[in-house]
């Protein structure tokens, strides 16, 4: 037992950034990622014997993080209103350092479903393949093709429509 819980502390350690971004962009909201990671990473102790023996315990990890950042949304304790404007407003110094760029993107990755989210950011930020990214979705290749593609649409599109708001900026 010691030596499975010292293992698992390892992976956890090296895992966990990589599990919190993933899990980030893909439900866009810091708590709820890590909620979700939290979630996946007690599923991923209790099955922990059987990860380490099949192999390649982080393909499973980022999986059930996929997988919880999708189900999370679907519980209605964890279902959250948003407000239609920020409370406080970022300085101008803020979108010189680049806030304004990056902000754009997470918020144009908060207007894609779920599925492309998720098609979007297993194969573009994770850098991952469409064979890879299908087996982690639970889909098929040409599912992950097409809510890629039309998730990058909607990404350019989004983007081209906030670009003019930053440069007046």
């Amino acid at each position: 037992m010691v030596e499975r819980d010292r293992a698992f502390a390892e992976f956890v350690e090296v895992a966990s950034p990589s599990l919190r971004r993933t899990a980030f962009l893909v439900c866009g909201d810091r708590h709820k990622a890590d909620d979700a990671v939290q979630d996946a990473l007690y599923k991923l102790y209790l099955a922990w014997p059987k990860v380490q023996r099949v192999g390649n315990p982080f393909a499973y990890a980022r999986r059930m993080v996929v997988n919880a950042a999708h189900d999370g949304g679907r519980r209605p304790w964890r279902r959250e209103v948003s407000i239609a404007e920020v409370p406080d407003s970022p300085g101008r110094d803020d979108f010189a350092a680049g806030h304004a760029e990056r902000d754009v993107v997470l918020e144009a990755l908060r207007a894609l479903g779920p599925r492309q989210r998720a098609c979007v950011v297993l194969r573009y930020y994770e850098d991952l393949s469409v064979e890879q990214t299908a087996e982690i979705l639970g889909c098929s290749e040409g599912t992950v093709k097409s809510q890629s593609a039309r998730g990058l649409e909607t990404l350019r599109q989004a983007i081209d429509r906030a670009q003019p708001k930053c440069q007046a900026l």
